[in-house]
Parts: C-alpha cells; sequence; structure tokens
C-alpha cells in the first residue's frame, strides 16, 4: 500500500485531480481581486470579486458558434494538459516534465486559433508564438537551475535546502519575473489575449472563440495563474511544509507587482518583448547558471 501511495505517476494523478477542482475557484478569485485592484488603481468602484464566475457561467450557458468545431477540441486538450502540468508540479514532481507540458498546453490553444481560418485569430496565434519563443528560455534556464540548486529536478527538493533557492538563483528569479508578465498576459507585453477591451478592436487570438469553449479558455488561464505563481513561491520554500507561507506571501508580492505593471504600462511591440526576454534571460539567467556551474 506504501509502495502505491509514494509511487511518481499515482501522486501526479492524485495531484491533477486535486488541481483541476482547487485551481479554478483560486484562480477565479484571483482574477476578481486583480480587477478590484485595478480599478482601485484607476479611480474605480471595480466589479464583484465574484464576476469572472458569473462571466464563466454565461459563457456556459451559451451556443458554441465555430466555423469548423474543432477549435474546441484543441482548447480542451489545452486545459487538461494545464490541469496535468499543475498537477505535476504541486505534487511535488518533475519540474523540468511540469515545463514541457504546459507549454504543451501553449501549443494546443495556438493550433485551436490556426484552425478557425479567420486572419484576425491567425494574427493572435502568431503573436501567441512569439510570446513562446520570447518566454520558454528563460523558462527552460529556471528548470536548470532548480537542478544545479537542489541536485534534482523534483520540486519537493525545496523542502530538503538550508534556505530559499532564491539566494543562489537569484538572476535566474529575476529573468523568471520578468517573463512572468508574458506568462500572465499582462500589460505591456499582452500581444496575443489582452484583457482589457480597449486595445483590441478583435479579442486577437480568441477571436473566433465563443460559449463553452472560450469559457474553456479562462478556466485555463485561472489555473495557469495558479502554477506560474507557484513557480514563483517555489523559490522562497525551504526546510519543511511551514516556510509554504512564506513562497505564499512572497508570490502575492510579486502578483501584485505584475498588476501594477500591467495598469502603468502601455503595450510593446513584439520585437522589444522578443528582444528584452531573450536580453534578460541570457544575461541574468544565463551567467547564474554559468556561476554555478563553476561553483
Amino acid at each position: 500500500m506504501n509502495s502505491i501511495i509514494s509511487n511518481p505517476i499515482f501522486l501526479v494523478v492524485i495531484g491533477t485531480i486535486g488541481f483541476a477542482i482547487c485551481a479554478p475557484v483560486i484562480g477565479c478569485l484571483l482574477a476578481g481581486l486583480e480587477r478590484k485592484i485595478s480599478a482601485r488603481m484607476q479611480g474605480r468602484v471595480g466589479p464583484s470579486i465574484l464576476q469572472p464566475y458569473y462571466d464563466v457561467r454565461k459563457l456556459i450557458e451559451k451556443d458554441d458558434v465555430s466555423v469548423n468545431g474543432a477549435d474546441g477540441i484543441y482548447v480542451s486538450c489545452a486545459l487538461i494538459f494545464a490541469f496535468l502540468a499543475g498537477g505535476i508540479f504541486y505534487s511535488g514532481q518533475n519540474l523540468l516534465l511540469c515545463v514541457f507540458v504546459i507549454t504543451l498546453s501553449v501549443l494546443f490553444f495556438i493550433i485551436a486559433a490556426y484552425s478557425t481560418r479567420s486572419p484576425y485569430a491567425e494574427i493572435g496565434a502568431h503573436r501567441e508564438t512569439m510570446q513562446v519563443m520570447a518566454y520558454e528560455p528563460a523558462v527552460l534556464l529556471m528548470a536548470v537551475g532548480f537542478y544545479q540548486a537542489t541536485g534534482t529536478f523534483n520540486v519537493g527538493g525545496v523542502f530538503f535546502m538550508n534556505g530559499p533557492i532564491v539566494v543562489p538563483l537569484i538572476g535566474v528569479f529575476i529573468a523568471l519575473a520578468f517573463v512572468l508578465t508574458i506568462k500572465l498576459r499582462k500589460s505591456p507585453f499582452d500581444l496575443s489575449y489582452s484583457h482589457h477591451g480597449h486595445q483590441e478592436i478583435v479579442k486577437g487570438i480568441t477571436t473566433e472563440m465563443s460559449g463553452k469553449t472560450l469559457a474553456q479558455v479562462e478556466i485555463m488561464h485561472w489555473c495557469e495563474t495558479v502554477l506560474f505563481l507557484g513557480w514563483v513561491g517555489m523559490f522562497f520554500v525551504w526546510g519543511g511544509p511551514v516556510f509554504l507561507l512564506v513562497g505564499l506571501a512572497c508570490a502575492l508580492v510579486i502578483w501584485f507587482l505584475e498588476i501594477w505593471i500591467d495598469n502603468n504600462f502601455a503595450r510593446v511591440k513584439w520585437q522589444s518583448m522578443l528582444r528584452w526576454s531573450w536580453i534578460v534571460a541570457l544575461v541574468a539567467g544565463g551567467i547564474n547558471i554559468a556561476v554555478l556551474a563553476f561553483i
């Protein structure tokens, strides 16, 4: 019985089920709080914290209006892989595998946009592809740096450290924090899919998505937010479960900082996003990795 419980596959399955249940709830509340905080920053009252839930429930009740129906299948696959990536991470398993799986989720999302054959959606898919090219080096450096600092790719390895891994991986953390703005789809890097209605004549990569398909996209974004904040918190957790509160607090600080950036910076061109993401990743993250390799 103990061997079954400690089996990595069993832990991933349980973690995926738990993540699929909890992440949408937490992500929905974070999305509602984000709207509220953004409204306060802009001198408005803002909607209810539960407004994202009401929006998604309304989308689920609507019929899908799709060109060929394939986009809904691809989006469902993207959501499933987002659940799996979260399950891998929060069950303490392989971080590198988690990175690959969440990237696969994004690729299914891109294919969903291409399948609609809409010129507006295809432009959004092009931009989403550029965003993947921009942030992926920093994310991969995070996984490599994690292995150098802990000696394992398993996320649970942080609990055996004598201090937070942000200390030896400060450069990697800076690179991750920089591209986190892209991952969370915040301005100035929200090129493919903006939650600010005034920034798009059409809705970018989700232009042809509606009803249940668009609801799945929103739920996927909630899950991604919970996963990426978990990556941030991982840098500040060590020694035991009690330090999970430290990681949670630090993740929320970074999340608030992302909201502030989102409300204070205008969108940039994709060339600037790609250039600066690679510069920060290679300079901050690359040097950090090189230093650890020779220590």
